[in-house]
């Protein structure tokens, strides 16, 4: 058994969520790993560096182990997985055209200068950027890449998609690629989601729960209370047996969120990072067919 639809990326635009939201629905199997990078890392022995990197412990190399995800797969229509550097890696479209060329392909994209931030955020949020200030970190971005860090700490790289988009596009149908904006996806949820399920081919009328909104960044106000939410800790565990699970994830979620805040970026860093990205996003604009004039402010 193999995957017959894939989330390819970008990262910190939305894969989490349409991972865990596309998990509820009866007729579809997500992989029991959320990034199990396969087609990005077939073969590879992995040796990425960074504060507490956990890619090369996650990440799934050999063709048998990858199958082993889907081994639980029933009766459901679509079987599918998430893993955002699909979309960056340049091997990971020949990988999938080689093991899966008719799997059906979804992109979400994020506009560039907010996914960078969004990511820098998180890095931050798990104290794994030892550099507090964006504009120092932009900096320390090329020397890092050339010290084998992982993807995460690529805040501008990861953000050029009609490089990315592009391979796709040539090496596949267009109608096997659906690619949705995070502008829509935060506007209209259910929306996007139920049009995710009419091209998978799966009851459209399907609504998931999405109270819990899953891998929110921001810095914490009050990091103490953040890691007793985040990590293992003995008196949680003595409340698992009195709550359910789905409404003490809710709540831990909750209030994880609004122990949470986002600087903002300073206007003169958003326009360089702007100038950065401009003729990537109106060559995208041209590649998927939609109006991104919004993006370039």
């Amino acid at each position: 058994m193999m995957p017959n639809f894939l989330i390819i990326g970008a990262a910190k635009s939305g894969t989490t969520a349409f991972y865990q939201y596309l998990k509820q629905h009866p007729q579809i199997y997500m992989s029991p790993v959320k990034e199990p990078h396969f087609f990005a890392f077939e073969g590879e022995n992995l040796n990425f560096r960074g504060p507490r990197v956990t890619i090369n412990q996650t990440s799934i190399t050999n063709i048998e182990a990858y199958r082993d995800l889907f081994q639980s797969v029933s009766k459901e229509v679509a079987v599918g997985e998430a893993s955002a550097l699909y979309l960056y890696l340049p091997k990971a479209h020949e990988r999938i055209k080689h093991y899966v060329p008719n799997a059906k392909l979804i992109a979400i994209l994020r506009h560039p200068v907010d996914r960078a931030y969004a990511s820098f955020m998180q890095l931050i949020r798990d104290e794994r950027e030892p550099i507090t200030d964006f504009a120092q970190a932009l900096q320390a971005e090329e020397k890092r890449m050339q010290e084998n860090w992982g993807f995460l700490w690529r805040y501008q790289d990861l953000g050029f998609y009609s490089i990315q988009l592009k391979r796709y596009f040539e090496a596949f149908d267009q109608r096997q690629i659906k690619v949705y904006l995070y502008e829509d996806f935060s506007t209209d949820p259910v929306g996007v989601l139920q049009n995710i399920f009419q091209f998978l081919g799966v009851d459209d009328k399907f609504v998931p729960d999405m109270s819990i909104r899953p891998n929110v960044s921001g810095v914490p106000q009050n990091r103490l209370l953040h890691n007793f939410l985040k990590e293992p800790n003995p008196l949680k565990d003595l409340f698992k047996p009195l709550v359910p699970n789905r409404l003490r994830k809710r709540i831990t979620t909750n209030l994880t969120i609004q122990n949470l805040t986002k600087p903002q970026l300073s206007s003169e860093l958003r326009n360089q990072l702007l100038q950065l990205f401009r003729e990537d996003i109106l060559k995208l604009q041209d590649l998927i067919q939609r109006d991104l004039s919004a993006w370039l402010y």
